[in-house]
């Protein structure tokens, strides 16, 4: 690609960006959302953060699920979850899963 197809790309999709969000900004106060969709729209980055992390917690860099107690990840986010639903503070359980993880690779090394 041409120098000015890389930068025409780039501003295509600035403007892209901008488009869709500032829509919401300038037209969102005249569209009414149903209460339904509303409701349905608060799942939406629980959704967005599982879709995420899902995929990390059980691939393996080949592309192979791999689900079983010497997959160290999906390890540690199951510990994660029980912590959470214990603890309920989100800031504690992302500190405490990466010390968990850290641990379980520190050991599996040895």
């Amino acid at each position: 690609m041409a120098d000015w197809e890389i930068w025409l790309t780039i501003a295509a999709l600035a403007v892209a960006t901008a488009a869709t969000r500032a829509s919401f900004w300038l037209i969102g106060h005249h569209i009414a959302i149903p209460k339904r969709v509303h409701d349905m729209l608060r799942y939406a980055p629980a959704c967005a953060l599982a879709a995420i992390v899902a995929p990390d917690l059980l691939l393996e860099p080949g592309g192979q699920v791999h689900i079983g107690l010497d997959n160290l990840k999906l390890v540690s986010g199951a510990v994660s979850i029980a912590f959470y639903v214990v603890r309920r503070n989100m800031l504690e359980t992302i500190i405490f899963g990466m010390a968990f993880f850290t641990a379980l690779r520190v050991l599996h090394i040895f």
